[in-house]
Order: structure tokens, then C-alpha cells, then sequence
């Protein structure tokens, strides 16, 4: 499976920076951000696309206001939303920078007008939020377009997952990245539960990433050694901006150690490989091999006195010390001499 031209099986782990609200109203910021991401090593630098009037309504009643203890408590969500967007009129010009310095990009769309939208500047991908996941009208219409599809599976039940996968299927898209996902802001590290990331490949048989909320850059390391093959991480150019997404975005040096790590787990992990390269055979001198230990006179046995299992590795394999216990020596032998295979 390719986004853009990276290969997923090929290329190693996609890693996406999430630009959100990080651009803090300012199309200058927006650019600058995607400047640094491609200089951070990121893949992609996704959008998210849509108005608060698409999300939610213009109301303080109670079920419209936030609370529960997060970085949003005591706004509306329309006014939230209305302070995170992305102006829609910004879009061709992120398109054509991002493309212009060689940096993947593509967007979450919120509901069909923005998949219409986005068709023009020919995505490499269409993400889903998590909390879109149970928008099976929108995920099929953004699956029907035939470009890849990642989605966020942080509010879903495991029916919701085969659901959308299934619906993806229907439209004839197999290109499906599922990421692991906990919908918190941020999220707490014994919430992660990121050994479902190799459960998920095996449950639903597409590729599966990781969206990641929490703090620092430990949880994308684990979700690469356990298989991920997309990580995706709210960016942000620099925290003095601030904003809504900023307490759980990483900022350039952080995304940037992020990167390299990520790079030294896929040379860790690399290949199952039991074979031999030029420089391990030639390590195989210092390992242990059958050596006279003592002087032996032609017609004497060898004994556990006069033959023994030493570095180096030039002598006979130690597995054959057993067979050359009692057999005769047919020369001479001085200690050092290298026991050799017809003596068996």
C-alpha cells in the first residue's frame, strides 16, 4: 500500500505531523509549520478540514459547553471549533507550498462538502477522526474517492472498526490504515494500551498505525516496535504561540528526536535473519573450539585431560568433543595444535 509515493511495506513507518489548530490563525504560521515539519523529517503534514458551523451548533446550552476536566473546560464547542479551524481559502496555498518543498499532504474532511472540497488538490489520503468514525455515510463517500483512508479508532467499539473497514471494502478501497488511538487531551500512558496495535493487524487484516495524544515521543518508539506502520503526532512550530492544540504537540526539536528514534527502531527491528553476514562469520574466530591442551605422544587416547573446548574458533566445532574421547592419536601433538575433523 503507497500514500503518495511512500510504500508502506518498502519504506519503513509514515510518520504525519498534525498541523489541527497549531497554525493559531495566522496562514504565515500555517506555512512556516509545514516548513519545519518537512525539516523535522515528517512525511506529511495533515490538515483538518472543516467550519464549526459543519461540527456543531451556535449555542451555550449545557450539552453544547465543554467540561469534564480537559484543556477546553468552559468554552462551547462552537466556539472552540470556531478558534481551531483552518480557513478553507488557506487550502490551495498549503497545498502548493507543501508540494513545492517535497512534503506529503492531504486532510481530515468532517462531512461531505469538505471531501468535494478536497478532491481539487488531489490528496494522497483521506483521514478520519476518531470521532468520526461512527459518520459511516461520510466514511463511505470519503472511501468511494479511491484514495487511501486512515482512520482513528479512539471512541470506537470493535464492531465499529469491522463496520468501517467493511464499508471501505464496499467501495472497492482496500487501502485502509486503522490507528490505535486514545481520545484524550492529552492522553494518559496507561491508557495507550498499544499492544492492541499488533491484535488490530490480526483482527481486521489491514495496515495499522498510531495517532498518539500522549506527552513526549516514548508511546510512537513502542508503537513502531510493535508494528506500526503510520505514526501521527500533533506538531507545532514553536510552544511560545500557544493555542488549543499546543500542551500535547510536540514541538521542532522534540518531533525531530521523535523522527530519529522512530528511524533507529526500524534499523532495530529490521528483518527475521538467521543467516551469517561476511563480518559475524569472521566474529566466529573468538568463539570456542577443540584444542590440544596437552602434549600427546602417536598411540596415546584423547582425554578430558588433553583436549578442551578454548577460544578461538579455528579448532574443531565443541560438539564433536564427545566422539574423540577414547580414539587414538595417529601423530605426534603439542599443546596448542588445533583438533581437526579426521581425528573422528
Amino acid at each position: 500500500m503507497k500514500i503518495g509515493n511512500f510504500d508502506l511495506k518498502k519504506d519503513g513507518t509514515y510518520i504525519i505531523a498534525e498541523l489541527s489548530a497549531n497554525h493559531n490563525g495566522s496562514l504565515q504560521t500555517a506555512l512556516d509549520t509545514i516548513k519545519a515539519a518537512k525539516q523535522c523529517g515528517a512525511n506529511a503534514i495533515k490538515l483538518q478540514t472543516y467550519t464549526a458551523d459543519i461540527l456543531t451548533l451556535d449555542c451555550k446550552k449545557d450539552d453544547f459547553m465543554i467540561d469534564g476536566d480537559t484543556l477546553w473546560d468552559g468554552k462551547s464547542l462552537y466556539e472552540l471549533y470556531s478558534e481551531a479551524y483552518t480557513p478553507w481559502e488557506w487550502h490551495k496555498e498549503l497545498f502548493y507550498y507543501a508540494r513545492e518543498i517535497g512534503i506529503d499532504i492531504f486532510s481530515t474532511p468532517f462531512d461531505k462538502s469538505a471531501v468535494d472540497f478536497l478532491e481539487q488538490f488531489k490528496p494522497s489520503a483521506y483521514k478520519i477522526a476518531s470521532f468520526e468514525i461512527t459518520d459511516y455515510e461520510l466514511i463511505r463517500y470519503a472511501a468511494s474517492k479511491g484514495r487511501p483512508i486512515i482512520i482513528s479508532t479512539g471512541i470506537a467499539k470493535i464492531d465499529e472498526i469491522q463496520d468501517v473497514v467493511d464499508i471501505c471494502k464496499e467501495e472497492g478501497n482496500e487501502d485502509i490504515v486503522l490507528l490505535k488511538c486514545t481520545s484524550a487531551y492529552p492522553a494518559p500512558l496507561d491508557e495507550a494500551n498499544l499492544v492492541t496495535i499488533p491484535n488490530m493487524k490480526e483482527t481486521f487484516g489491514v495496515n495499522v498505525g498510531f495517532s498518539d495524544h500522549t506527552l513526549g515521543i516514548t508511546a510512537p518508539i513502542v508503537a513502531t516496535t510493535l508494528g506500526a506502520k503510520v505514526i501521527e503526532k500533533h506538531f507545532i512550530k514553536d510552544k511560545n504561540i500557544g493555542g488549543p492544540d499546543c500542551e500535547f504537540s510536540l514541538d521542532k526539536s522534540e518531533f525531530s528526536l521523535m523522527v530519529e528514534k522512530v528511524r533507529e527502531v526500524e534499523k532495530l527491528m529490521g528483518k527475521v535473519d538467521y543467516t551469517l553476514t561476511q563480518k559475524r562469520k569472521e566474529q566466529r574466530r573468538f568463539s570456542r573450539s577443540l584444542y590440544i591442551s596437552k602434549d600427546i605422544k602417536k598411540g596415546e587416547k584423547f582425554t578430558q585431560n588433553n583436549i578442551q573446548s578454548v577460544r578461538p574458533g579455528y579448532g574443531l566445532h565443541p560438539k564433536y568433543f564427545q566422539k574423540i574421547l577414547g580414539k587414538m592419536a595417529t601423530k605426534d601433538y603439542e599443546i596448542g595444535d588445533r583438533v581437526e575433523k579426521n581425528i573422528i
